[in-house]
């Protein structure tokens, strides 16, 4: 593959808007509920050393009782923590002069889930801007490392990134949430717009083979719900694979354990404890990395914890085994994950270390696609896909937006029930359309129908 010198550039306008998005099911995660939340968008335009233009953009829903968990702060404070972190972004943007995609992000990558979500954002939009400019997608920006990466704690990150090669297609990993109905019996007042409610009617509509499910931090409570879910499962004939996400839901490791052998002591849990792939954050962030977590007998990953470069090293010291990508967390660093367990792994074998591949409520359009070309170019085989469910596809946007996107991948959407949405087939994703000039999208958002950020 040839290589060029990284184009350096610098950041010579920055757009910030947001939509709301309104859920159709309230989705329940640890101890939130997410009914609603504005969605942030940015458009960028960037100037190369040789006076090229280019214009990208990037999206983010702005989820409440994630990224930061502080049960006194409101939902509207936790938005405006998130605006401010890009407004942040985008000052320290428009004051940093020329550098490479790297070069940005190792002098503007913040620590801590708020802080970086402003920077993941930004060079998201700055990359795709790139991307356009030269006229290449993402994929090949990455691999032929016109995003300047450079040896890395030991790590020659330019031969690792060569080494990538995406997929057409990656499972899709349908969440069941913990206000979520298993079966008819649960459902008290239907939505009734023809859309899956149950988990039973979502493995009958998109054939779903791989599930992650959260818990709550009660063993016997959790227990109980999995027994449930596993009933609903193990009517499936093929094989099925699990995670179970807690959300910071557990105080230690103790009752991470506590839980395990009660799932394995539970002969109605046989199946799908022997599907279980890996065991999501399940201590709280406070404690998560004080303690090790090698007493559980599946690997467990970090999520909420990976709050910064160092995070990951962190982690597997106290023995983790993986660590989640989310594009609202930055790109770069799940580049540079994947190449510390590509390294790691050559020592200690493969598939020891690995990332995984979570949601945060992506909406389609720009955020979905965007993670998806990413997880898909990591290698990763099955992302966690919540946003179809939750929310009426591209119900929000204006219906020539819906229509720019459908027939620019109509591979990945389809037009169903008077919306745009997701097209899952047999549990599947097609992704080949992502394969485009820019950062994974042929077509843009309608800007005029969004206001701007406050």
């Amino acid at each position: 593959m040839s290589r060029t010198p990284a184009p350096r550039f610098a950041l010579r306008a920055l757009e910030c808007f947001e939509r709301d998005v309104r859920l159709r099911l309230p989705f329940r995660f640890g101890a939130a509920t997410l009914t609603e939340a504005p969605q942030a968008f940015v458009r960028a335009r960037i100037r190369l050393a040789d006076g090229r233009e280019g214009e990208g953009a990037a999206a983010e829903l702005m989820a409440p009782k994630w990224f930061d968990k502080d049960p006194a702060l409101t939902n509207e404070q936790n938005f405006e923590q998130l605006r401010e972190s890009v407004r942040l972004a985008r000052e320290a943007y428009l004051a940093a002069g020329a550098d490479t995609c790297w070069g940005h992000f190792l002098a503007l990558q913040r620590d801590g889930l708020v802080a970086g979500f402003g920077p993941a954002l930004v060079e998201r939009a700055a990359l795709d801007a790139l991307c356009r400019a030269l006229g290449v997608s993402f994929y090949e920006a990455v691999r032929r490392n016109l995003i300047g990466a450079e040896t890395f704690e030991g790590l020659d990150l330019p031969a690792f990134l060569a080494r990538l090669a995406p997929g057409a297609t990656i499972a899709a990993r349908h969440t069941v949430g913990l206000a979520d109905p298993i079966t008819a019996d649960d459902v008290v007042d239907r939505v009734a717009d023809g859309l899956p409610e149950t988990l039973e009617e979502v493995i009958a509509r998109y054939g779903n083979r791989y599930f992650k499910l959260k818990v709550a931090g009660d063993p016997a409570a959790d227990v109980a719900r999995l027994v449930r879910i596993a009933a609903v499962l193990d009517r499936l004939p093929e094989p099925y694979f699990v995670t179970l996400d807690g959300n910071e839901q557990y105080a230690d490791a103790a009752g991470v354990e506590d839980l395990w052998r009660r799932i394995e002591s539970e002969p109605r849990l046989a199946r799908l404890a022997a599907a279980v792939l890996f065991i999501e954050q399940p201590i709280a962030r406070a404690r998560a990395l004080e303690e090790r977590v090698g007493g559980i007998p599946r690997p467990v990953i970090i999520d909420e914890s990976d709050d910064s470069l160092g995070a990951f090293p962190r982690a597997r010291a106290l023995g983790y085994r993986g660590v989640s990508s989310k594009t609202c967390k930055g790109i770069y660093k799940s580049l540079v994950n994947a190449a510390r367990c590509a390294a790691w792994n050559a020592e200690a074998g493969a598939g020891t270390y690995f990332l995984s591949a979570e949601d945060l409520t992506i909406q389609p359009g720009l955020a979905l696609q965007q993670d998806l070309a990413l997880v898909s170019l990591l290698g990763i085989t099955h992302v966690e896909r919540n946003g179809h469910h939750y929310v009426n596809g591209m119900a929000g946007a204006p219906r020539t937006e819906q229509q720019a996107f459908l027939a620019a991948h109509p591979d990945l959407y389809e037009e169903s029930h008077g919306a745009v949405r997701v097209r899952i087939e047999g549990g599947m994703l097609a992704i080949g359309s992502l394969e485009a000039p820019g950062y994974a999208s042929r077509a843009m958002p309608d800007w005029n129908s969004m206001r701007r950020m406050p």
